[in-house]
């Protein structure tokens, strides 16, 4: 698949210039500044190694990737030969600076653009005690070096004759044997000085010659290469730079037959953004999950076996993509819409982002039979096996794959698929789930939100308007510093059992003080008893040991009606609620 050879540097700049040699697409930008371009030519000039480049021999079946032209090159549309895989910051700037006639486009250490030429110092070049980069030198692009805000010209090298005055050879003609040969006659010529003809020999023979046999070690990947490996291969070679995911490499495929892959995702992610009733929950959704998709429905669509890892992301046609991407589009947005109906209101209460990828194509091929009750319902139960047995961790295309062709399968009268058959959900894990980072944590708020919830003041729903209107948050029902005077247990106080979603207003009316205190402060002036009671009584929350301030009753109890919750939402029950670690947690059984 690999072969490693030296190739004189001078070939690999030749078909550079004439395009045979370009970069794929999905390499990233040149961003070499005028500094480490001129250590990159010290080093070349004094025959030091400056490292490997790797080539992708282009062509066969697979490795059609859409190219580039280098850096000032012009793009005549020619078939390339080879793609650069690793060096293009190196032979760009070797390129520019030692065989195009046009200035380097560079920047300075301060990242401002600038634009330079760059030439060897002939008698530097030969002092032995100076350093060989102070003798490469950074000439702007009209060739003149100025000082005085650009008053005073220091160094004028914009003609042969001021490069001879100034002993500076021009680095661009190097690989230019015709070229080089006519400047050093006219140097030679010029001076008409045995002394500098004798210097001009040795500089000849201890620097020009040495660039033009130096050789750089190619490592050459043949065509047949697959582009998982080159995905793969280019990650491990650019660990410094933009990580490459399956989605340039399937832009860069796309890009040969004139599909512009980035442009039609940006269209469909603005539209599944904004779609109606979905509430921007598709912003979390990335181009690479919806590639996962739609290999996923592809293979469905097509009798195929599923699998979603790299190989199989970047085998996807351009002729699925064009013929399902408007129906995975819209199974997005019907996904969206149906965790919407689960109560899950915002990006950042979203228990999995990567849940997505395989309830988008079930909706996709579902179509309007997901809408069907018994259907939905087992969506459901899938959907918080998945997040509460919190099996979207790691591993994902495993599960992607068991889950889409499970719940097929299930829907259509088959066994309960892997994720409903293994999840299971451990009573004493409600003690750990103490921030919003965890899926279990968003996904008890989302139940308790499903169930009714009702702002503590104004009893209104916490549907999706109140939600966002009334910048409803998770905050704790014994406040945090009333607990911390109390001395009681953090890990009680502090985790999804202490905890319910609560408006802003209402927050504030909270405080820091004992319950019984802010549900009287709260009837004095807002809400009668009753109606206070059936508001707090719609979060899971029992009144009585609220307004007692008995907080391990309270504890107890809404820690069973959450687990209540939590099975209801799984299709299961939970086992090992009047175990002993359960009894010492919550101080009773939860039976």
């Amino acid at each position: 698949m690999a072969k490693s050879h030296d190739t004189p540097l001078q070939d690999i700049l030749r078909g550079i210039s004439n395009g045979t040699t370009r970069l794929p697409d999905f390499q990233r930008g040149w961003v070499w500044d005028d500094e480490r371009i001129r250590g990159l030519i010290a080093s070349i000039t004094s025959s030091y190694p400056v490292g490997a480049v790797m080539f992708l021999e282009y062509g066969g079946d697979g490795i059609r990737f859409k190219s580039r032209t280098f850096t000032n090159v012009s793009d005549d549309g020619k078939t390339p030969e080879m793609l650069v895989l690793d060096g293009q910051q190196r032979l760009t700037s070797v390129f520019c600076s030692m065989y195009s006639n046009e200035p380097v486009p560079t920047q300075t250490i301060k990242k401002e653009d600038i634009q330079r030429y760059y030439y060897l110092d002939i008698a530097k070049c030969l002092d032995s005690e100076a350093d060989r980069v102070d003798a490469v030198v950074s000439i702007p692009a009209d060739k003149k070096t100025k000082d005085n805000f650009g008053r005073v010209v220091l160094t004028d090298l914009s003609t042969r004759q001021g490069e001879f005055e100034n002993h500076m050879f021009p680095l661009n003609i190097v690989f230019d044997s015709i070229a080089l040969d006519e400047w050093k006659d006219d140097y030679r010529d010029f001076h008409n000085d045995s002394e500098i003809s004798k210097r001009l020999r040795k500089f000849t023979a201890e620097v020009l010659n040495p660039i033009i046999l130096y050789t750089l070690p190619v490592i050459q990947l043949d065509k047949g290469t697959p582009k998982e490996a080159v995905c793969q291969v280019f990650e491990n070679v650019n660990t410094g730079g933009v990580a490459l995911t399956v989605f340039e490499l399937v832009t860069a495929t796309f890009a040969t037959d004139d599909f512009v892959l980035r442009d039609d995702w940006d269209i469909r992610a603005k539209k599944m953004r904004h779609a109606d009733g979905a509430f921007e929950l598709l912003s979390v959704v990335a181009a690479t999950d919806f590639l996962a998709s739609m290999t996923l429905l592809a293979q469905v669509k097509g009798g195929r076996t599923l699998a979603v890892k790299r190989k199989d992301v970047l085998s996807l046609s351009l002729s699925d993509y064009k013929a399902y991407a408007n129906a995975l589009t819209d199974g997005y947005i019907q996904a969206a819409r149906f965790l919407v109906q689960q109560s899950i209101l915002s990006p950042r209460d979203l228990p999995y982002t990567t849940q997505f990828v395989p309830l988008a194509v079930l909706m996709t091929v579902l179509g309007s039979k997901a809408e069907d009750g018994v259907v939905k319902s087992k969506l459901a139960v899938w959907y918080w096996c998945g997040v509460f047995g919190e099996m979207y961790g790691s591993a994902n295309e495993t599960r992607y794959v068991n889950d889409v062709s499970g719940v097929l399968a299930w829907i259509n009268g088959g066994d309960e698929p892997d994720t409903v058959s293994r999840a299971f959900f451990q009573p004493t894990r409600l003690l750990s789930l103490q921030t919003r980072n965890g899926a279990a944590y968003k996904g008890v708020m989302a139940l308790v939100l499903a169930e009714g919830a009702r702002d503590f003041i104004s009893g209104g729903k916490m549907d999706f308007t109140n939600f966002v209107a009334d910048y409803v948050d998770i905050h704790h029902i014994f406040p945090q510093k009333y607990c911390e005077r109390q001395g009681y247990d953090k890990r009680k106080w502090n985790c999804i059992v202490n905890k319910t979603p609560i408006a802003y207003r209402t927050n504030r009316r909270i405080g820091g003080v004992a319950p019984s205190k802010y549900l009287k402060a709260i009837e004095d002036t807002s809400v009668e008893v009753d109606a206070l009671n059936t508001n707090v009584e719609s979060h899971g929350i029992d009144v009585a040991a609220l307004r007692s301030d008995d907080f391990d009753t309270f504890f107890a109890l809404r820690a069973k009606t959450i687990l209540d919750l939590i099975a209801k939402a799984m299709g299961k029950r939970i086992n090992n609620l009047g175990s002993t670690d359960v009894v010492e947690a919550f101080g009773m059984p939860l039976e």
